[in-house]
């Protein structure tokens, strides 16, 4: 019989927790086992947001990934971000996102504007 649930709560339980998930990988969803999997991946979860957490991605890097994803060009972004050169800028991080590139990347692309309202790293001209 299957152990007791508990909240993971040293390397050790969470290694274990690991362990068994991946023996449970695959159950039914809404069978015994699939329900002691659903449980586990919830206290992994919880688990790792609180001793690995994850800062969201830069701005930058997540608009790379999109056009990477959806093999678009710097071209691609005009329509949302400006003529070629402020899309240079921006992705050279010369230049921050105004207020107005934020909504139509996020409207066109699909990427969270938690995401793209964060900093930049962008360098301000002196």
């Amino acid at each position: 019989m299957a152990s007791e649930l508990r909240p993971i709560r040293t390397k050790k339980d969470y290694e274990a927790a690991l362990a068994e998930v991946e023996r449970l990988w695959g159950a039914k969803s809404g069978t015994p086992k699939g329900d002691r999997l659903d449980i586990l991946a919830t206290l992994i979860e919880s688990y790792e947001a609180k001793h690995y957490p994850m800062d969201p991605p830069d701005p930058i890097e997540a608009i790379l990934f999109r056009m990477e994803q959806q093999g678009l060009s710097r071209k691609d972004l005009e329509p949302m971000i400006g003529a070629r050169n402020r899309v240079a800028e921006v992705l050279n991080r010369k230049r921050g996102l105004s207020i107005e590139m934020i909504r139509q990347l996020h409207k066109r692309l699909g990427i969270s504007a938690e995401v793209l309202i964060r900093p930049t790293g962008h360098k301000e001209a002196a």
